[in-house]
């Protein structure tokens, strides 16, 4: 991986789509499920990270009731995994991970949700891990932790984590207005101060910080479950240095929006410059835009899910009419055509007969116009397992984007992508602050330029459902053979654009 500096080269056009990629069942090893009952009814994330220095992601998956488990990337153009033994991260009741460098060492650290005491696991370099939680000052709470994002506020040397809790798991007889407390936690000097509760707390299943608005300081999505709050609603929350967190309020143009919030995931899919946010739950998937972009804009959202074909509130195939039920979503460009694509991960919650059993994920591909096209099951990806958490993710570094998807009571599933009968481009990057506290560069913007058309992702540390991962910003570039890219920094500093190679992974060093 090569780290360039500022330079400028023009570009073709895109090609347009969609192409349907062929994924091809290849566990190449992995042997693992996520077991359990009424306390992981919800959870079974996924993370996928570099912890052994080969570029490789490496999975770590939710076990539930049965102990997580690493698995180290051995990939060649197959998919091969190898089970880490005494990596420290062999542990019970844990419903996800998200990874990050919360110490700035180089190394990745990984924040472990549990049903109980949730962890802050330190990476110590080859696939080793200690609890740190105790070292960082890190106070977790006995509570069923189901969601987690972090940022790095403006001026700060240590992260700000959030983590969202779902019911209170003693109410198992009547649960409903039993939400738990969501915490979030200011670090400073190494250290995690006692946590701040957001309250009201609304039995979160997904969280992301995200600088919705482009101001520079992210806020604080919060995806609620409609099914055991009393009252509640989806939220936003104002998360500025030094001031207590609140909520954006009706007179700041957020909108009371009630669903069974399960995942969120973010792309700018229309070029405007501001992210599109994509919202599971049952029987709907949102997709909303803001409603009047610009300098001055409110949090006030459209849904275009209809508009675009994304709704995904049945299953396409079998002969289930019953409404379906979203899980893990992530956008992505799995043909490298240049536009975003969205997986979304289904499965029944348990046994709820008002919903569809035999639910098969979605994956939507995207269209030029903005639209989307399903191919879940053109594709090879339409798994009627109850699915949950998921990533997408280059595991063997040959430029397309593979699937890892956790299935709760049943086999954890993995495919290769084999690529599409069309010649498409690709190019990965990795923007890094060397020698600061924010490393990894959350919540920097990422852009690609090719031709007269600007794709651009946000670094994100959170979203999806339960699962997370720190791998280099992948952008599709369909037959165009050159590409700029630049990186506007968290701090709001604009890179200049610079050359990057086709089919290669860059990095951009600030």
């Amino acid at each position: 991986m090569r780290y360039l500096l500022p330079l400028l080269l023009a570009s073709p056009a895109l090609a347009e789509g969609p192409a349907v990629p062929n994924f091809v069942a290849e566990p190449g090893g992995i042997a693992h499920e996520f077991t359990g009952e009424w306390e992981f009814m919800v959870g079974g994330g996924v993370a996928a990270f570099d912890c052994s220095g080969d570029d490789l992601p490496d999975i770590f998956l939710s076990g539930g009731t049965a102990p997580s488990a690493l698995y180290r990337n051995l990939s060649g153009a197959a998919l091969s995994f190898a089970k880490a033994e005494d990596s420290g991260l062999e542990m019970d009741m844990v419903s996800g991970a998200y990874p990050l460098d919360i110490d700035a060492d180089g190394i990745t650290d990984l924040a472990v949700l549990r049903v109980g005491e949730s962890r802050l696991m330190r990476g110590l370099g080859d696939c080793k891990f200690e609890d740190a939680s105790a070292t960082w000052g890190f106070q977790p709470h006995d509570l069923w932790t189901t969601a987690f994002a972090a940022t790095w506020e403006k001026g700060a040397d240590w992260p700000t984590l959030a983590f969202g809790s779902y019911i209170d798991r003693t109410e198992d007889l009547f649960p409903w207005g039993s939400c738990t407390e969501n915490l979030l936690y200011r670090g400073r000097k190494g250290q995690f101060d006692a946590p701040l509760p957001l309250k009201p707390s609304f039995c979160p299943l997904s969280m992301l910080f995200t600088d919705w608005n482009r101001s520079g300081t992210p806020a604080l999505r919060v995806s609620n479950d409609r099914e055991y709050y009393k009252g509640g609603q989806e939220q936003m929350w104002h998360v500025a240095p030094a001031e207590p967190p609140r909520l954006y309020t009706p007179d700041e143009g957020w909108a009371r929006l009630r669903i069974w919030g399960m995942g969120i995931a973010s792309n700018d899919l229309n070029g405007d410059g501001f992210p599109e946010y994509v919202l599971t739950s049952m029987a709907d998937t949102k997709l909303q835009t803001l409603a009047e972009p610009g300098p001055e804009t409110k949090p006030r959202y459209a849904d275009v899910a209809l508009a675009k074909g994304a709704t995904a509130h049945r299953p396409y195939i079998g002969e289930e009419l019953k409404p379906s039920t979203g899980w893990h979503a992530q956008f992505a460009d799995v043909n490298n055509d240049g536009y975003a694509d969205l997986f979304l991960a289904k499965g029944n919650v348990s046994e709820m007969p008002d919903f569809a059993m035999k639910d098969p994920n979605n994956l939507l591909l995207q269209r030029p116009d903005g639209t989307f096209e399903e191919a879940g099951d053109r594709a090879g990806v339409a798994s009627t397992l109850t699915g949950r958490g998921a990533a997408l993710a280059d595991l063997n570094g040959d430029g397309w984007l593979d699937l890892v998807v956790v299935n709760r009571n049943g086999p954890t599933e993995v495919w290769r992508n084999g690529g599409t009968d069309t010649a498409a481009n690709w190019v990965a990057l990795v923007p890094l602050m060397e020698g600061q506290p924010n490393r990894n560069a959350a919540n920097a913007w990422v852009e690609l330029r090719a031709g007269d058309r600007v794709q651009r992702q946000e670094v994100l540390i959170g979203g999806g459902h339960a699962s997370g991962m720190l791998v280099p910003v992948h952008f599709g570039l369909g037959g165009a053979d050159a590409a700029e890219a630049r990186v506007i920094w968290p701090d709001g500093t604009e890179g200049a654009w610079v050359p990057v190679e086709v089919n290669e992974t860059t990095g951009l060093a600030k």
